[in-house]
């Protein structure tokens, strides 16, 4: 069974190494495809990245930082951040230097790491982090209301423990349309199937539903044989469709 890949963020200091969400499992390609992102998008966010400046060659700092900064795999950890940080590029295409610059400003004013991880980042850390954010990209009063609305609607998808932490994130599988109307079905639990994404419900691997499928079986067939529900069947082979395409 293959590996997903994630990134080592600690929201909070005292969480131990060997905690299942901070060690590194998921490799940049695949967790960008299981995030809908480009791999080079998120290869950047992980790992910098090089560009020209006035003829210059320069190099942006890492956005997400990385349980082994030698090893390019993220954490369940790494993993929730980059879906935070998704929001803000798939929906508003904010520069990638701004918002390092907004979420260092954040992780000052709240004395936290990792923010986007971070349950604080939720309640008194996102304003922070829209205000600063809005005055770096001019963005009107409208501008900011609307960047906060889709930062809610990608950390609603998280999942918390009793310390505020997340534990569970349900990935979005479908494109297009009102992502805030997106069926929490699939999740990735790193104490689950080795962080793989699974039918939440019954902790059913999406990638055998998939494989079951693209051998011809029916969706009636597999529900009945896992217990599921055939829209449960449906959106596990969207969410590896979509892995592979």
């Amino acid at each position: 069974m293959r590996r997903l890949e994630v990134d080592n963020v600690k929201p909070n200091p005292t969480a131990s190494d060997t905690d299942a969400r901070n060690q590194p499992v998921y490799g940049i390609t695949e967790a960008a495809r299981y995030l809908r992102l480009p791999p080079t998008t998120l290869a950047s966010w992980v790992r910098g990245q090089s560009y020209k400046s006035h003829g210059y060659a320069r190099k942006f700092r890492v956005v997400i930082e990385l349980p082994d900064p030698k090893v390019p795999l993220l954490s369940f950890l790494n993993f929730v951040e980059a879906h935070v940080l998704a929001a803000l590029r798939r929906k508003h295409n904010v520069a990638l230097p701004k918002v390092r610059t907004a979420l260092d400003f954040v992780s000052r004013e709240l004395k936290i790491d990792h923010p986007l991880a971070n349950v604080r980042f939720e309640t008194d850390g996102i304003d922070l982090f829209v205000q600063h954010l809005g005055g770096l990209v001019s963005a009107s009063q409208q501008g900011q209301i609307a960047m906060r609305s889709v930062l809610e609607a990608y950390l609603k998808r998280v999942e918390r423990d009793t310390d505020g932490r997340a534990v569970r994130l349900f990935l979005f599988t479908r494109t297009g349309g009102d992502e805030s109307r997106d069926p929490k079905i699939i999740v990735v639990d790193p104490s689950i199937a080795f962080g793989r994404p699974v039918i939440a419900r019954r902790a059913v691997a999406t990638s055998v539903v998939a494989e079951r499928y693209r051998a011809g079986e029916g969706t009636k067939e597999l529900a009945d044989d896992y217990g599921c529900k055939p829209e449960e069947i449906e959106e596990a082979v969207r969410c590896e469709f979509a892995h592979a395409a």
